[in-house]
């Protein structure tokens, strides 16, 4: 008996070919709980071997490490939000926690100076990559607080050099 297509199935095989810079596309959700950073550069690392950017590792794990220790102290909820995309040679790690925008100026003030405080490295790791970074107010329907930093493959794997 000939086998029936499901009427919803794709008509596009998987890609077989291998993962290259620009397919680099990967969100993780991640419990809000210490280990999780060592989790998401575990994860980063695999991620960047895989899709042959291993000259970007120092910084980048750096980068993901950094976001991911602050989404973790920040979020208001159980688990934070941690994406990674290569465009235009340039990695971009973005994360969202929960932590929304207070109502309060002062609040408001004091809250984004203890963040800038706690992302102190990342801003040295992206000077040092000729990257960007920042945060504000997360557009997504749930709110909360939008971490980003963007590293430019040239300057990044040239990061920690004499």
């Amino acid at each position: 008996m000939p086998a029936t297509r499901c009427p919803s199935a794709s008509t596009h095989p998987a890609d077989p070919a291998p993962p290259v810079p620009e397919t680099l596309a990967y969100s993780f959700t991640l419990p809000a709980a210490l280990a999780s950073a060592a989790l998401a550069r575990a994860a980063t690392r695999e991620v960047l071997r895989a899709h042959g950017l291993v000259d970007m590792l120092d910084p980048a794990l750096q980068t993901v490490g950094e976001l991911t220790a602050v989404a973790c102290q920040f979020t208001e909820s159980a688990n934070y939000y941690l994406t990674l995309r290569y465009r235009s040679a340039t990695l971009r790690v973005i994360a969202y926690d929960s932590h929304p925008r207070h109502t309060s100026p002062h609040l408001a003030t004091a809250c984004e100076t203890r963040r800038r405080a706690a992302l102190r490295v990342l801003a040295c790791v992206c000077r040092a990559c000729d990257g960007a970074w920042g945060f504000g107010e997360a557009r997504e329907p749930g709110g909360g607080t939008r971490m980003w930093a963007t590293l430019p493959r040239l300057s990044a794997a040239a990061y920690g050099a004499p």
